[in-house]
């Protein structure tokens, strides 16, 4: 770290702890080699919170040299050794529990409320998830497939994991794709993004603080072009994980497959939000306006574009756009805050620019500006609805990932669900109905990786989280994501003298 920034202690308390750099290698924190530093800011007010220098090629390949070195001891361990040690971490975590949801809000605008209550207890149960899992370390029962011969079916740790984690959830993806990793015996290296590195960090060590070996979690923080990139491409990470854009993850993809390693893509989203004639329209409205702005959109699962059953439509846009009025817009700290500003100026103007472009062939019925004020020194936006595009528009079509909601009209069940599947993604989508039947075949019909029903944006540990289509393939959380991150291994047994001599001699004969 090069110098403090303007952040004050009783927003970040733990600012001190990065003194030495924000790197976190072999269990200890160093600086970056580089040569570029980048600073962290607040996107609340603009103000620096810490400048660091970003990692270079050479920190990429002393994290995962550190990594290679502790894979084989760690993959020792007993399931329960590992097990133990995820149980002391979410323990540390815990405790730590205040300082990690200030981290949060500070460095992405947040408010504390939400990490206080969604993103931090959220990683906690991850962690104890995780904890269990590890003892749930399974293959096949054995058995006589082919004559005298036992097969049966090992699951092992794969070695290195490369990991690229994105800025909306930098604690929660963190843990993401962590913890499954190291559940299973393998060893980590985490790239997260250069905006948003501080949960990451902290993450780390309190891992190294709950007794998880040095070099089997390992944070270097740079550039995706740099860092990431070389961490992909790199001959001794057998394993990429990665989260964020679709266009991004192509490219991940294409360097992965030089090297013919395992992927996993979680990739974005454009998630369908169906209301049926029958739905109860109060609930609707509020669960649309809770999915679309939940951390001010910025989420790949958020509710994005809204089909509302034609006699529904005019009340669901009034009340909806009514609703969002209502959401306060401030201070991530102020008690009283609902919506924190988009991680950077940049975002904002990204958004902005998308609502700007829809006048033209839309309506903006609620927000689409910035805020002005005291607000106007950060990066807010408010809530927005756009109503009456059309489905081939770009706002539609395209991920804002912003605080806009999009709402169109359909007529019947097969329009409205042709028209939920009718983008490039397939990552999440909600149904709105007091119809088992219509549920039933919304949730059989619509193709994406979670389809709630009545609802919208809540997970759970125990269940999946991952796409279909362009929105990747994978799955985080649950036992789906803990075996993604182990291999398959057939074991066979001549169980007589007498059926291995008889093999020989079918291919060979008497000799």
């Amino acid at each position: 770290m090069q110098n403090p920034g303007t952040a004050t202690p009783d927003r970040f308390p733990a600012q001190e702890r990065f003194a030495a750099g924000a790197q976190y290698i072999a269990g200890r924190l160093t600086k970056g080699t580089s040569g570029h530093t980048h600073a962290v800011v607040d996107p609340a007010t603009g103000d620096e919170i810490l400048t660091y220098e970003l990692a270079g090629t050479d920190d990429v390949d002393a994290a995962v040299a550190a990594a290679r070195r502790a894979f084989p001891g760690w993959a020792a361990t007993t399931p329960g050794e590992r097990s133990d040690a995820l149980h002391r971490f979410a323990a540390v975590l815990a405790d730590r529990a205040e300082e990690f949801a200030r981290a949060e809000s500070l460095q992405c605008g947040k408010p504390l409320k939400l990490t206080r209550e969604f993103d931090v207890p959220g990683t906690i149960d991850n962690t104890a998830f995780f904890a269990g899992a590890a003892r749930h370390l399974q293959g096949q029962s054995a058995g006589e497939y082919s004559g005298d011969h036992t097969s049966y079916v090992r699951r092992e740790p794969i070695g290195v994991v490369g990991s690229i984690a994105p800025w909306n959830y930098p604690l929660q993806m963190a843990a993401w794709k962590i913890l499954p990793a190291v559940a299973a015996g393998n060893t980590i290296v985490l790239k997260p993004a250069e905006l948003t590195p501080l949960t990451s960090l902290l993450f780390a060590q309190a891992a190294t603080d709950a007794g998880i070996p040095d070099g089997v979690i390992n944070i270097v923080t740079g550039t995706g072009r740099v860092a990431g990139e070389h961490l992909v491409g790199h001959p001794d990470v057998a394993m990429t994980s990665f989260t964020g854009s679709t266009a991004v993850g192509k490219r991940v993809a294409e360097i992965a497959t030089a090297t013919v390693k395992r992927l996993h893509l979680e990739l974005g989203g454009k998630a369908p939000f169906v209301v049926f004639d029958d739905a109860d329209l109060d609930a609707a409205v509020h669960g649309a306006v809770a999915g679309a702005l939940i951390n001010t959109g910025q989420d790949c699962t958020a509710a994005t574009r809204a089909y509302i059953q034609r006699p529904l439509y005019e009340a669901f846009v009034e009340r909806t756009a009514a609703l969002m009025e209502t959401v306060r817009l401030g201070d991530p700290f102020a008690h009283g805050t609902d919506l924190g500003p988009l991680i950077s100026q940049v975002q904002r103007d990204r958004v902005a620019g998308f609502v700007d472009r829809a006048r033209g062939y839309a309506r903006v019925v609620a927000g689409g500006e910035a805020p002005q004020g005291e607000l106007a020194k950060g990066a807010y936006y408010r809530p927005t609805l756009v109503a009456d595009a059309a489905q081939d528009s770009e706002i539609v079509q395209s991920e804002i990932f912003g605080p806009v909601l999009v709402v169109l009209p359909f007529d019947s069940d097969d329009e409205g669900i042709s028209l939920a599947n009718d983008t490039p993604y397939g990552l999440a989508a909600s149904a709105w109905t007091r119809d088992v039947y219509r549920a039933g075949r919304a949730t059989r019909e619509i193709k994406a990786g979670c389809v709630w029903v009545n609802d919208h944006i809540p997970i759970i540990s125990e269940m999946p989280h991952g796409g279909y289509r362009a929105s990747g393939f994978g799955k985080d959380m649950s036992a789906y994501s803990f075996e993604e991150y182990t291999q398959i291994k057939h074991v066979m047994f001549d169980n007589t003298a007498v059926a291995r001599k008889d093999w020989h001699r079918t291919i060979f004969g008497d000799r």
